[in-house]
């Protein structure tokens, strides 16, 4: 049921001394991991080189005539790299190694180019893009609901219900364009190293008759269907459990590949999200799931808790 918990950290925080060395150059991640991912991890190198060399972000800023916030930011992955800003800065920091600076420019020029996901971009919220990005290239995903099913284990006519039910003033084409998008979502399913999914329903969710008893009975089915894949797994918090740690809401944590980057908890509100990054917070959520797994009815009893809300 799951993975034990990484150590946790934020994207800002420093590498776990298990990390590559400032040399190492990810595999994985050209292939299988969006753009967002591969600008943190052409981020967490330049930080380490940056860090190795005693440099401030001031003086590296200053090398690149930008500010001491631009060097957080890309350290961040949160803005594209410009090639001749990285090969200054691997000068500034000492790193003259071919073997070092050409992979490290060459997956920086790869995390410029954009996601599969950026032609729906006239629909998708500034602010969700990133998560896409983060969605796409991780390989564990812990989660709990609440209010609905997650949208990747959503049928087509659920997704469409949800999304006409949040959205009453989107036009329809606009809607049919966000459904296709979460439908395009759930190939982290086909991929050759698929994602693992790790998912603790509250039982108002599977009750809450999105789009009408047909369309709710086919999502419970879709349901049914999923949680038998090996890489998937669903358990369902029953309102016989009573008080938990989650009553907050939903929380989203994603794990990755590459050692450089923690455990990432994402948050989604109304009109926004936010990425909660101390270490003890993201312990904290951790600790949460954990619970909530444990709290939880076993996974081999979801399918006859699904049936039963059928038959009901």
């Amino acid at each position: 049921m799951g993975e034990p918990p990484r150590t946790s950290g934020a994207p800002s925080a420093s590498a776990p001394e298990s990390a590559p060395g400032p040399g190492a150059t990810p595999v994985r991640g050209r292939e299988l991991a969006g753009p967002t991912v591969l600008r943190m991890l052409v981020g967490a190198q330049l930080r380490r080189h940056r860090e190795a060399a005693g440099i401030s972000t001031e003086a590296a800023g200053y090398e690149i005539r930008g500010s001491h916030s631009k060097i957080s930011r890309m350290e961040l992955g949160r803005v594209g790299f410009k090639e001749r800003d990285i090969a200054d800065l691997l000068t500034l920091y000492g790193v003259r190694d071919r073997d070092v600076r050409e992979p490290l420019l060459a997956l920086a020029e790869h995390a410029n180019q954009p996601g599969w996901w950026q032609r729906f971009g006239d629909v998708v919220p500034g602010w969700f893009e990133p998560y896409l990005g983060l969605e796409q290239g991780a390989v564990l995903i812990r989660l709990y609901e609440v209010q609905a099913i997650p949208e990747l284990l959503q049928t087509e006519d659920y997704a469409r219900a949800l999304l006409r039910a949040r959205l009453p003033e989107t036009p329809d084409e606009e809607i049919d364009t966000l459904v296709e998008l979460r439908m395009e979502r759930r190939r982290v399913f086909d991929r050759p190293d698929p994602l693992k999914l790790w998912a603790v329903l509250d039982e108002a969710a599977l009750r809450r008759a999105i789009g009408g008893p047909r369309v709710m009975r086919d999502q419970l089915r879709h349901l049914i269907d999923m949680s038998r894949r090996a890489n998937i797994t669903v358990q369902v918090l029953p309102f016989s459990a009573g008080g938990h740690a989650a009553e907050g809401g939903p929380v989203t944590l994603l794990r990755f590949a590459e050692p450089e980057l923690p455990d990432l908890v994402y948050l989604e509100q109304l009109t926004g999200a936010v990425y909660p990054d101390r270490p003890s917070e993201i312990a904290r959520y951790q600790d949460v799931l954990n619970r909530l797994g444990v709290q939880a009815e076993p996974p081999t009893r979801t399918p006859d808790v699904l049936r039963a809300i059928l038959d009901e």
